[in-house]
């Protein structure tokens, strides 16, 4: 099981190759909920999002085992972090992308010098796509979410956010494969105990919800129910336990 030492670790490895996006103060947002509320800039990092934090620790803590390239899965911002941490440990990347992928999501990814392949009707199907090419090429295969140093390289915005604003008492994440909000849970739990971390989910497709209610993993088919969010899954064990 991942633990806080494995988020320190990745914050070490981290430093200097990502961006340390900045925690910024919301005029807007306290006045509408009568509290002191705080927002971090994530967008602002390489890629447009968080993924390229996992992404690149994944990749920097295999570099012996990387050299043939990498294959991932995704709906499109884990594709752009693979991308972009592919290309700065110079080394080849394949994309497996649903069908359905939108276009300025593919042609992000290829700018970033990853091979895009669309392949399989959802995330699930692109996913084991994507492992059995990765085991027949002899390649890692780098999941979006339920991997565990992925989930300790997003565990480093957890990290920061408790840096800058040492007493933190709650912090809301969205939630989507549960890595984000999983290594947010498990830095920000070791460093503050006390604050409480909760998961916002599309309400179209609340996989998480449904899952903390049933005591294990489900999947819900976010294109069926009508939601936006194309890439609902979750990961399970500490969101059950942390969040």
């Amino acid at each position: 099981m991942i633990e806080f030492s494995d988020v320190l670790q990745a914050a070490n490895l981290l430093k200097d190759r990502v961006i340390r996006t900045p925690l910024v103060y919301s005029p807007t947002f306290s006045r509408l909920a009568n509290a002191e509320i705080y927002l971090k800039l994530e967008n602002l990092q390489m890629g447009g999002s968080f993924k390229v934090r996992g992404a690149t620790y994944k990749l920097q803590s295999n570099l012996k085992k990387i050299q043939p390239g990498v294959i991932a899965a995704s709906v499109g911002n884990h594709a752009q972090g693979v991308a972009l941490a592919a290309s700065a440990a110079g080394v080849p990347a394949t994309i497996i992308m649903p069908v359905w992928a939108s276009i300025s999501k593919q042609e992000a990814t290829r700018a970033y010098g990853a091979e895009v392949r669309l392949m399989g009707k959802s995330l699930v199907e692109s996913i084991d796509i994507g492992r059995r090419m990765a085991q027949e090429t002899n390649r890692i295969f780098i999941h979006p979410y339920d991997d565990e140093e992925v989930i300790a390289g997003q565990g480093t915005v957890g990290l920061e956010i408790l840096e800058d604003l040492p007493d933190t008492d709650l912090i809301t994440v969205p939630v989507g494969g549960g890595g984000l909000i999983a290594g947010i849970a498990l830095a920000a739990k070791a460093i503050r105990p006390e604050a409480r971390v909760v998961g916002v989910q599309a309400a179209s497709c609340p996989s998480a919800r449904k899952a903390l209610e049933l005591g294990r993993p489900v999947e819900v088919d976010a294109e069926e129910r009508g939601s936006i969010a194309d890439a609902i899954m979750v990961t399970f064990p500490l969101l059950q336990k942390l969040v």
